[in-house]
């Protein structure tokens, strides 16, 4: 694949040649407009993506050397190590220290904390036990199908949840997901799925998780989630609403948890 034939602006420009990290092209975005810049590192970030969306490179293996990628797109080594290091960053793909870097699965043990953000008040993170109260397909409703980019009334898959540490019940979870990505995910399909549900989803649905936004509020347990989560009526509990998107920055979860904070807390990490 050649940058000039794929490049991201689209505006004629080669990114080969010997530019370096820093080095950058001009593309006019129409008759009228301010030119854009886009750095040739961004370029090859750019069609390294595009790669792992289309599915060149499957979750877990191991993607063409630096030097490899140099040839390939024509640019020097450096600006494709500055491609890999946001790539990496951004938890695309993994580098492994003298064995090279491969795409980023969620059947990593270090992945499946990436989106529980739940923590122990003592001891270590571990996985929590899985009861799946409720699996069916339903239509979007409003508010669903505009926070997952869908029209209303187009066909999800609804799926309700109660995780517990210890045998102590202590997340309730609501998720939608778009009916088209998931058909024929079913109940029993995730009951005898013994990894993560994003590995379930990214090995049999081809649809990686690859960040989430989050909105996170102090609420009261109404009777249904007192009931699921064993406390009172009106205890305290933190919603987590999180949007999950793909490659593209496209949407396909929806996920609603009340979580129970007595013996856990949730970590984020800022850097």
């Amino acid at each position: 694949m050649n940058p000039a034939s794929s490049n991201p602006n689209n505006n004629g420009t080669p990114a080969g040649g010997s530019g370096g990290a820093g080095a950058g092209s001009a593309g006019v975005q129409g008759a009228g407009s301010s030119p854009t810049f886009s750095p040739l590192y961004q370029q090859i970030k750019a069609l390294i993506t595009q790669s792992l969306q289309s599915g060149e490179w499957k979750p877990g293996e191991l993607i063409p050397s630096e030097v490899e990628l140099a040839a390939r797109f024509k640019v020097s080594q450096g600006t494709v190590r500055k491609a890999i290091d946001e790539l990496a960053a951004e938890n695309l793909v993994l580098r492994r220290q003298g064995k090279g870097t491969f795409v980023s699965t969620h059947h990593e043990a270090r992945a499946h904390f990436r989106f529980l953000r739940l923590v122990p008040d003592e001891g270590l993170p571990h996985q929590p036990e899985s009861r799946i109260l409720e699996v069916k397909r339903a239509r979007a409703s409003a508010e669903v199908a505009r926070l997952l980019e869908m029209k209303s009334g187009d066909a999800v898959v609804y799926i309700r949840r109660v995780l517990a540490f210890d045998a102590v019940p202590t997340i309730l979870e609501e998720m939608w997901l778009p009916g088209l990505l998931f058909k024929g995910l079913t109940a029993e399909r995730l009951v005898e799925y013994k990894g993560p549900m994003y590995g379930l989803f990214e090995s049999e649905f081809g649809t990686r998780m690859i960040r989430a936004s989050e909105k996170i509020r102090a609420v009261a347990a109404d009777a249904g989630a007192a009931e699921y989560l064993r406390v009172p009526e009106g205890a305290p509990l933190l919603c987590a609403e999180r949007v999950s998107y793909t490659y593209g920055d496209k949407a396909v979860e929806l996920r609603r948890g009340l979580y129970l904070t007595a013996q856990h807390h949730y970590q984020i990490d800022l850097s």
